[in-house]
C-alpha cells in the first residue's frame, strides 16, 4: 500500500514499487480540506489520476474528523498555552504509518510505502533503525523519531537512497501529471492563527502584557498563541533596540522580551523521548536537531528518567523553543527524539 498525495514523491514511490514487481495498491487519506480545497498533502484527487496513469488500484479512507481530534485539537491547546506545535510528527505516527498501516495489514498487504526522504535498515538482533535521506536538503527522518519498531519494520521509503532532481526526472520521464507539481511546504491546515482561535474559548484568547526582564509594561498582545519564541517583528512596541520574544508565561498570560543575547541556551530538557535503541552509555554524546531546517550540533545527553532528559549542547543555541522536536543524531543516524519541555540559560 502506497501512501499516495498526489505529489512528485509519492507519485514517484508508487512508480518504482510498480517496477520492482510489487503488488502495489495505492491509498490517499482525507484528513484536511480548508476553503480553497484540498491541501497539497492529502490530495486525494491527484492521487487517484497518478495511481490511474501507474495502472494500480486506488482507495481513499476518509479520516477527517479523527484528524481533527487526534492531531488539530492538540495543536491548537498547544499554541493556546503558548508553545510552537509540529503537527507532521504526530501526522506521520498516527495516520501515515499509524492508521494506514494498521488498514494495509488488515487487507493483507505486507507494507506501507511513503515518499520520504529517509531510510530504513533491519540490523542484527531483528531491531531496524532509521537513518537520513540521501538527499540531506531534504532530509525527513526529523519528522519520523516518534515511530516504533512494528512501524519501522512494515514501511518501506523508495526515495531515501535517491536525490529530488533524480526524482523529478524520473517523474517527468513517466510522464506522471504530478511532474511539475510544487512543494508542500506549509502545515495542512493553512492558516494556523484562525484555526487556533476557532478551538478556543474567550477565555483562551485573553490578551496580556508584553514585559521586559525587569516587569516594566511595554504594551500588550492579543493572545499568547499569536507570539513564538524568538519573534520580533508584529509585537506593537517601541524600543531603543530591537527586542525578542524570550519567555511566554501561561498562568499570567505575559510575554517576556529582551535583547537578542538573551535567546541564547545552554540547554534543554526534552520529555517524552522515544529512542530507537538501547543507549547504554551514560551521559550520551549526540547531535541534536532542534528545528526541521536547523543544523545538528553537538550535545550531551543525560536521561533522567524512561522518557525525559536533559541536554547541553557544546555550543549555544538561539531560540530553543518549547513545543518544538529535539531530535538526535550520531552521523546520519538517528538516535530518537522528544519534545522541548524548557530551555536551559544557565
Amino acid at each position: 500500500m502506497v501512501a499516495m498525495s498526489g505529489g512528485v514523491d509519492s507519485s514517484v514511490a508508487a512508480a518504482l514499487l510498480v517496477e520492482q514487481g510489487y503488488d502495489v495498491q495505492g491509498v490517499s487519506l482525507r484528513m484536511w480540506e480548508g476553503n480553497a480545497g484540498p491541501r497539497v498533502c492529502s490530495d486525494h484527487r491527484g492521487a487517484e489520476a497518478v495511481a490511474a496513469q501507474l495502472g494500480i488500484p486506488h482507495a481513499l479512507i476518509d479520516l477527517r474528523g479523527q484528524f481533527a481530534e487526534t492531531v488539530v485539537k492538540p495543536f491548537a491547546e498547544d499554541y493556546l498555552r503558548g508553545r510552537t506545535p509540529n503537527p507532521c510528527i504526530a501526522c506521520n505516527r498516527d495516520f501515515k504509518l499509524g492508521t494506514l498501516l494498521k488498514w494495509a495489514k488488515e487487507q493483507g498487504a505486507h507494507y506501507v510505502a511513503t515518499g520520504h526522504y529517509a531510510r530504513i535498515a533491519r540490523e542484527r538482533g531483528g531491531r531496524y533503525s532509521l537513518s537520513r535521506g540521501a538527499d540531506r536538503g531534504k532530509d525527513q527522518s526529523y519528522f519520523l523519531f516518534a515511530l516504533c519498531q512494528e512501524q519501522l519494520a512494515g514501511t518501506l521509503f523508495p526515495l531515501g537512497d535517491m536525490q529530488k532532481t533524480e526524482i523529478r526526472d524520473l517523474a517527468r520521464r513517466l510522464g506522471l501529471p504530478a511532474a511539475e507539481r510544487p512543494e508542500s511546504q506549509d502545515i495542512c491546515f493553512g492558516d494556523y492563527k484562525a484555526l487556533v482561535a476557532s478551538y478556543a474559548g474567550d477565555s483562551a484568547l485573553r490578551d496580556g502584557e508584553i514585559v521586559d526582564r525587569s516587569g516594566k509594561v511595554l504594551g500588550r498582545h492579543s493572545g499568547i498563541h499569536s507570539v513564538t519564541i524568538g519573534q520580533r517583528k508584529g509585537l506593537g512596541i517601541s524600543a531603543a533596540e530591537p527586542l525578542y520574544v524570550v519567555d511566554i508565561d501561561e498562568p499570567s498570560m505575559r510575554v517576556v522580551v529582551a535583547h537578542k543575547q538573551e535567546l541564547s541556551c545552554t540547554g534543554m530538557i526534552a520529555r517524552s523521548v522515544n529512542w530507537f535503541d538501547d543507549l547504554n552509555s551514560e551521559p550520551l554524546e549526540a547531535e541534536v536537531q532542534i528545528r526541521y531546517r536547523a543544523p545538528a550540533v553537538p550535545c550531551v545527553v543525560r536521561r533522567d528518567s524512561n522518557d525525559h532528559c536533559e541536554v547541553r549542547f557544546n555550543q549555544a543555541l538561539s531560540a530553543v523553543t518549547p513545543g518544538q522536536a529535539a531530535v538526535f543524531y550520531r552521523g546520519e543516524r538517528l538516535l530518537g527524539g522528544g519534545w522541548i519541555q524548557s530551555a536551559i540559560r544557565d
